[in-house]
């Protein structure tokens, strides 16, 4: 049967498959979920639906960049929160009492599986009457305060590409399944035609890594992508082009929501350019057929990470209060990031054993994007520290890591000076 076309038992449209991830996520945290392309463009027609134009957005500095340009598309600002340096989470009270009076809503990152403290955070903007989202994207099967990430803010967005390896998909969920159908239909409004070649291209893409990594074609891989213009960034955060970003965020609160999209797009798009295109029922196949073994990966990802996280490079030494948010499970479980000395040098090790580490999210945004574009922390020393010396593991290749680590004589990082974490 050719991709895209209609079977026994199924529709042309993918509603069936699509319904059934939707059912999948809202057993899992007990909220109505929208299936949506990508967390990133989940988490963009949230903030269109809650947030006033103009208005102020927190979040964390440590990460990804499309997260930030997210923000700008939808004509917010944003507002870099002081971080936790053990694990990179919003250090709630160091953030000022008149940053928190001007807020439109509060964004967290989970990052890598490490949860933000919801608890708190929900308390705050329940008290000042914003809303709190939730970008699970890294945190599917991490919890905190007694319930799921995903489960405290008036929405949250997951990526079904991270532990799902399906490399598409993302759910929306919301608090109030009254307003389940209103989001569902903004998404519908905002989204592409899907794309037969983009079918195509999702169908074969991983027949094509396989052949790459099995015949280890990687580095002249890259080499065709950059001579060929394909590569969108050579370092670890996408080129800011502020004069065109001047101009895009200029002309965002006079443009409706899919316009001031269009206009971000070469920013917003970066990674993923099927972002926003409507799925084919052999890619919803596929990601659900990734969500029904989600227990058994993350069951392999607990034991890798318990491992990672019984290192010496777990954290410095005297940060014994790191990590304490735990649930007595061992989480992250998307990535473990590792504190370690050189980063770079470290980076290295593990590409020696055919490790690449990815999700690196250095400098902090608001060194990597200026006043011009953001409000800048109060206190901004954590985060830098935090992503100077993040090396993110993923525990499925533990003991390689560990191994390799170890080899190559990698030394853990050393505490800050009057950098202490919290509690939580």
């Amino acid at each position: 049967m050719a991709i895209g076309e209609a079977g026994p038992g199924s529709v042309r449209d993918g509603s069936r498959p699509r319904k059934r991830l939707e059912e999948t996520m809202r057993s899992r945290l007990g909220r109505e979920c929208v299936y949506v392309p990508s967390c990133r463009f989940g988490l963009y027609a949230a903030l269109r639906h809650w947030c006033p134009p103009g208005g102020r957005v927190l979040m964390s500095p440590v990460n990804d960049d499309v997260i930030f340009f997210v923000v700008l598309a939808a004509g917010l600002r944003p507002v870099q929160a002081p971080l936790n340096p053990s694990d990179a989470s919003i250090d709630i009270d160091a953030v000022p009492g008149e940053a928190w009076g001007s807020l439109s809503a509060v964004v967290t990152t989970n990052l890598y599986g490490n949860p933000d403290p919801a608890p708190g955070l929900r308390a705050r903007c329940d008290a000042l009457g914003i809303p709190l989202f939730e970008d699970a994207a890294h945190a599917i099967g991490s919890e905190v305060g007694g319930r799921p990430v995903g489960a405290w803010g008036d929405a949250s967005v997951f990526s079904l590409s991270k532990h799902v390896g399906a490399k598409a998909g993302g759910i929306l969920a919301v608090a109030d399944p009254g307003l389940r159908d209103a989001l569902a239909k903004t998404c519908d409004d905002l989204l592409l035609p899907r794309r037969t070649t983009a079918e195509l291209a999702y169908a074969v893409r991983p027949y094509a890594e396989a052949a790459v990594r099995g015949l280890r074609l990687r580095r002249a891989a890259w080499a065709a992508m950059r001579l060929l213009g394909l590569m969108e960034r050579e370092e670890i955060r996408m080129p800011l082009r502020p004069e065109e970003l001047t101009r895009a965020v200029a002309s965002a609160p006079d443009l409706d929501a899919r316009h001031s999209l269009d206009a971000h797009d070469p920013w917003v798009r970066v990674d993923m350019h099927d972002y926003r295109l409507r799925a084919g029922r052999f890619r919803l196949g596929r990601i659900g057929r990734g969500l029904d073994r989600l227990d058994d990966v993350l069951a392999d990802c607990r034991a890798g990470t318990e491992l990672l996280l019984s290192t010496r490079w777990a954290k410095p030494a005297g940060w014994e209060g790191a990590r304490s948010r735990s649930t007595g499970a061992a989480q992250p479980l998307f990535r473990v990031p590792l504190l370690v000395a050189d980063r770079d040098a470290a980076v290295r090790a593990l590409a020696r054993r055919g490790i690449v580490v990815g999700y690196l999210y250095d400098p902090p945004l608001d060194d990597y994007a200026g006043a011009a574009f953001t409000d800048p922390s109060p206190s901004p020393e954590g985060a830098r520290w935090f992503a100077r010396h993040a090396l993110p593991v993923d525990p499925l290749r533990a003991r390689a890591a560990v191994a390799a680590l170890e080899e190559s004589g990698v030394r853990p990082a050393e505490a800050p000076e009057g950098l202490v974490p919290t509690g939580g």
